[in-house]
């Protein structure tokens, strides 16, 4: 099984009775996005409040060990609404936003880079592993954010960052911002 690949088919529901997906990361200027997908495949409501639960492994298996931040305070902004209760009804969906940079800050500490990532939809739950599109190259920050679960009908979640200033010919280049992950 590719690293990364997830451990059920799309069509299969877990005896949770909630699939987690990705559909996919976007990375713009060393902020990266990952946009996680919760589907209640179940036949009862899947109450959920707060955020996902993740657990980060290297290429072995080893767990590596991240900050998880709740929010993106120290990433970016745009991410931070607080949690609240929201429940899934059968066919329902919510999304969140796993967040980093690829940042090297201090030359002693190694870059890592995540192979493996597994979500829990809330403390307590039963995780699953989540495929990956690329890796997750944390550079050697440690830490990572992570969105509180929206309801799918809500707007995604966009970060915020202003615009590169391209009233000057020799300024940095125009680069679309991060697209929805929804």
């Amino acid at each position: 099984m590719p690293t990364g690949a997830p451990t059920t088919t799309p069509t299969e529901c877990p005896a949770s009775g909630v699939r987690i997906t990705s559909p996919g990361s976007s990375a713009a200027m060393g902020l990266r996005a990952l946009g996680l997908r919760l589907v209640n495949c179940g036949t009862k409501p899947y109450p959920l409040d707060g955020y996902p639960v993740l657990r980060l492994f290297d290429g072995d298996g080893n767990p590596i060990p991240v900050r998880v931040v709740e929010g993106a305070k120290e990433i970016t902004s745009g991410f931070d609404d607080p949690p609240r209760p929201l429940t899934l009804r059968p066919g329902e969906q919510a999304g969140a936003a796993v967040l980093w940079r690829n940042l090297v800050t201090d030359p002693t500490v190694v870059a890592t880079d995540g192979e493996r990532l597994e979500i829990a939809p809330a403390a307590g739950r039963p995780a699953q592993l989540v495929g990956l599109d690329g890796p997750i190259d944390l550079g050697n920050t440690g830490r990572i954010g992570v969105s509180a679960w929206k309801k799918a009908t809500d707007p995604a979640p966009t970060p915020t960052r202003p615009l590169p200033d391209t009233s000057d010919p020799g300024g940095p280049e125009s680069s679309s911002p991060v697209p929805p992950l929804l």
